[in-house]
């Protein structure tokens, strides 16, 4: 991949680009993919036939979102918390944000993104192989969000597992999903960021309620043959910062002090320290990677966390700051989904063209960043609204009424089938004796008396030793 985004021509021995995003090409004679030779000789190992396989590219063809219809403005905040619209304004850039509703859940707003994802994909959801769903407010620890979202879809034919990376999840998942396609185990996967912050706020801490709203984004990712997609993907780490950013569950003996158990906490100026110059570093690094230079970016896609942040990354990378991508002040920082929500929106005003290069950068809890180069794949443009459209739309629509009644049926069947079957295991003991045979009859049980005057008659080892 050249930096213009074009494959770079087979050379005089008939290599081709080996499709790692990298653009470098790998050679017959022992280079192992990463342009170092593996320093055996060409003639060293006995010839086999030559069985070329096609490239393949991971190319995003569908795209959706869903925001709750509530809207929570920073006047209505001043009711619940001390602050002020000037004071939000001054120092995040959010003037309003989502909050979803009592019939809103993480699984509902991530179902309606995947809709709509699937509509303008124009794809089944029998058709998906894989569902990744990052998120960090499930609603429960297991089963997971994209097992739910997988029922109600309909996927049958869909593995789905969560995925847990905070504000950078989006990213991860979609290198996760673009290297199972890249590597021939699937053709086609849903990748879903969804949250609902609003329930795991403080809302008596103004330094964090005042940030985060709800919302979910979906892209659907399919293999194909023709450059592009996913160019390259960074992902990073550093532990050293988990205390600055989380939200505290079930697994603690102890909450630590200052914490509160399902409440999300956060040292604002440190994330803030961390994020700005993990921007920068992550982002050249993909670029490299994807071998592009800034000036081959059309636009830049970020985690929707501060607008202070996003200015401070425009003037370390040294470019203007409408490069960077920007809807935080309607929907405030919705985590794992903030980057496919302003993905769609930026796609939807026209600043994302067919052949267009796009960073997109995540950053968060863990701490975590991710950064993907991502060459925007050439998609038919949505059908018109007449019969055609409509007979699309009831394929899908057909799907989801049926798998409304599957999920019915099949726990009704579990039902029956426990109590006509009963217990799979009729014979088993809880507790196999010690020295008898599986099939022995159980020792009858000892009346409580019987077992207390035994516990008498018994002498206790330090008494025994008194008497000594």
């Amino acid at each position: 991949m050249n930096g213009n985004g074009k494959a770079h021509p087979p050379n005089q021995n008939g290599n081709t680009a080996n499709g790692n995003g990298n653009g470098h090409s790998s050679e017959h004679n022992g280079n192992n993919g990463n342009g170092h030779k593996t320093g055996f000789l060409a003639g060293s190992l006995p010839s086999r036939p030559s069985r070329t396989q096609p490239t393949r590219y991971a190319h995003i063809v569908g795209w959706g979102m869903k925001v709750p219809d509530k809207v929570v403005t920073n006047a209505d905040l001043e009711a619940v918390v001390e602050t002020s619209d000037e004071w939000i304004r001054s120092r995040t850039g959010i003037q309003e944000r989502r909050i979803a509703a009592e019939r809103d859940s993480v699984v509902s707003l991530g179902f309606e993104a995947a809709r709509n994802a699937l509509d303008r994909a124009d794809i089944l959801p029998t058709e998906i192989d894989l569902i990744i769903v990052a998120t960090s407010t499930p609603e429960d620890i297991y089963p997971s969000t994209a097992c739910k979202i997988q029922n109600l879809l309909g996927a049958t034919k869909a593995g789905a597992f969560d995925l847990s990376a905070a504000c950078s999840g989006f990213v991860y998942a979609l290198n996760m999903a673009s290297q199972a396609i890249r590597s021939g185990s699937i053709e086609h996967a849903l990748v879903i960021g969804t949250e609902v912050n609003s329930r795991v706020m403080d809302w008596n801490d103004r330094t964090t309620c005042i940030l985060f709203g709800d919302g979910a984004g979906a892209v659907v990712l399919t293999s194909s043959e023709d450059p592009g997609g996913l160019l390259s993907c960074v992902l990073g780490a550093d532990g050293s910062g988990a205390d600055l950013l989380g939200i505290p569950t079930v697994g603690y003996s102890a909450l630590p002090e200052g914490k509160l158990l399902h409440k999300l906490h956060m040292n604002g100026r440190e994330v803030f320290r961390f994020a700005t110059h993990i921007i920068h570093e992550s982002i050249e690094e993909a670029l490299e990677k994807a071998d592009l230079k800034m000036a081959d970016v059309a636009l830049i896609v970020p985690h929707q966390a501060n607008q202070r942040i996003i200015s401070a990354a425009a003037r370390s990378l040294n470019v203007p700051e409408a490069l960077f991508y920007s809807n935080l002040h309607r929907y405030g920082n919705t985590s794992a989904a903030s980057i496919p929500i302003a993905m769609c929106e930026a796609e939807r005003e026209g600043r994302i063209l067919p052949g267009d290069n796009v960073v997109l950068i995540g950053f968060g809890g863990g701490l975590t960043w991710a950064t993907a180069v991502v060459q925007w794949h050439k998609v038919a443009p949505p059908k018109p609204q007449g019969m055609s459209y409509k007979l699309s739309q009831s394929r899908r629509e057909v799907l989801y009424v049926f798998a409304f009644w599957r999920d019915k049926f099949l726990k009704s069947y579990r039902r029956w089938e426990a109590r006509l079957k009963g217990s799979p295991t009729k014979t088993a003991n809880m507790r196999q004796e010690k020295g008898k045979p599986a099939d022995a009859p159980p020792t009858p049980a000892r009346r409580p008396d019987a077992a207390k005057a035994e516990r008498k008659a018994t002498p206790e080892p330090e008494k025994e030793l008194e008497k000594n």
